[in-house]
């Protein structure tokens, strides 16, 4: 089993089980607004990924559902060589907060080999998950934390965060 498969089982095992700890955490966090945020962000991003082959999980692609922009559309239909109404037909829903997103999980250009077919011109969220090396990190706490039950990079760096930071 790969590092990135091990931490996978381990993400599903104890996720749910440090839940309370990690909320509480975030909050503290929020009031604190550590001034060195960004810089442990990013630097334990690095540290993250050189360590986890997203190939080797693709839980994201299997599970999350990204936000599809106009632009997104544009580029793919482009890519794929169909019309953007074509595109949003077969592979497009609205969903509850009026986005587009793809209509089944997993993603539907996800391929056996966890590759995507669309990779160059995949959409921006796919681009930019799981957002551990944004900038003003502060502000994506939410969603961080619900990233954290999906992707083992996620979850690492919080835990090493933990260990960085003290309430």
């Amino acid at each position: 089993m790969s590092y990135t498969e091990n931490l996978l089982t381990n993400l599903l095992q104890h996720e749910k089980r440090n839940r309370t700890e990690v909320n509480q955490f975030f909050k503290f966090l929020k009031r604190k607004k550590p001034s060195d945020l960004d810089y442990h962000m990013h630097e334990i991003h690095d540290l993250v990924f050189s360590r986890i082959d997203c190939l080797q999980c693709a839980n994201c692609c299997r599970s999350l559902g990204p936000r599809i922009t106009n632009n997104d559309i544009n580029r793919l239909s482009k890519s794929l060589r169909i019309k953007q109404n074509q595109f949003i037909d077969t592979y497009l829903i609205i969903d509850e907060d009026g986005d587009y997103v793809f209509k089944l999980m997993p993603c539907p250009f996800l391929d056996t080999d966890n590759c995507c077919k669309v990779y160059n011109d995949r959409p921006q969220a796919c681009r930019e998950y799981p957002h551990l090396n944004r900038r003003k990190f502060i502000q994506i706490l939410e969603i961080t934390n619900k990233n954290r039950s999906t992707c083992p990079a996620v979850y690492e760096a919080i835990e090493i965060l933990q260990s960085r930071i003290k309430p």
